[in-house]
């Protein structure tokens, strides 16, 4: 089957990389509002038979996923023969599961509508909980971050200055783990222990494990108002490291994140392009291009190649 990439409005950069990475041009395609907001989507390439892969995160404006949900059903009614839906940035992903009374399971509600649109498989890049990818009724790629990050922790030399990966939660501690030992067999690692008392507010009790006189660098995939990451660094701060750099996936940043970060302590945040960034850019934030993973992957999945060494 012939290989076709279209990308929606939510990440056309990312979606330019991956062309260039795979030495393919995009695929046309129309994407336009009419006036009363409604979307209109119109495939513009020959894809019967095609295999074809649909670049396009849901961060909001919930615009991005109906827009996705209408590429995915036109191209499925232009008779393409497999339809890969690339979502970098998987949104309502938090919303992973029935934690109080009368609220809805989000995350599984939009895997069922991507796959009733017509999705035969899904590509996406550090769910916020792994069991996500159970949600979905077709194969799905669920890729890490981790290889170009660590990539670029190298290019800094931070794996010979005396390093110490940090888990900003108990959750995310064999993501932690993984990565130091990747980084080097040597190099330890530390813990945050914080509570949520409500969405979107984290309070650090402690960090567990020897930051002093160490940089420290922390793991996440999400970062969102900040709140969490701030505080963590000002523990890790408190705790005596020398520097603090910050890896995190996918950079939400809403309200007022972008002032938390420049007040705080980091050294330096790098973030990847799985979502766009826009206006909300300062000195300590850095982007690092997932493009040439992804690309990576839709070539393999394309020649139905292994994809489970770009899982780590």
């Amino acid at each position: 089957m012939g290989l076709r990439i279209f990308s929606g409005n939510a990440n056309p950069l990312l979606a330019q990389g991956i062309s260039d990475y795979l030495k393919i041009k995009l695929s046309s395609i129309e994407l336009k509002k009419f006036s009363d907001g409604e979307m209109f989507v119109k495939i513009l390439d020959n894809v019967r038979g095609r295999d074809v892969f649909v670049i396009q995160p849901t961060n909001p404006p919930a615009e991005n996923l109906m827009e996705l949900l209408l590429m995915i059903d036109a191209l499925r009614r232009a008779s393409a023969g497999r339809i890969t839906a690339v979502i970098p940035y998987y949104g309502y992903g938090r919303q992973d599961k029935k934690d109080q009374p009368r609220v809805p399971i989000s995350a599984k509600l939009l895997a069922n509508l991507i796959v009733e649109a017509g999705a035969n498989r899904i590509l996406t890049l550090d769910l916020h909980s792994p069991q996500i990818a159970g949600y979905f009724d077709v194969p799905v790629d669920h890729l890490f971050a981790a290889p170009v990050t660590i990539e670029h922790m190298h290019s800094l030399g931070l794996h010979k200055n005396n390093p110490i990966i940090v888990s900003p939660d108990v959750g995310r501690v064999a993501v932690a783990r993984a990565i130091a030992k990747r980084v080097d067999e040597n190099v330890p690692i530390a813990v945050v222990d914080k509570r949520r008392p409500a969405p979107n507010q984290a309070e650090v009790l402690n960090v567990i494990g020897d930051v002093k006189d160490r940089v420290a660098i922390i793991i996440d995939d999400i970062v969102d108002t900040g709140g969490t990451l701030t505080k963590a660094v000002d523990a890790i701060n408190d705790a005596g490291a020398k520097s603090i750099y910050a890896y995190i996936t996918h950079p939400v940043l809403s309200g007022n994140a972008i002032s938390k970060i420049e007040s705080s302590s980091i050294t330096k945040l790098i973030v990847t392009d799985s979502i766009p960034l826009g206006d909300k850019k300062c000195d300590n934030i850095e982007v690092v291009s997932v493009s040439g993973l992804l690309g990576e992957a839709i070539k393999r999945i394309q020649e139905n190649k292994s994809v489970s060494s770009l899982f780590v």
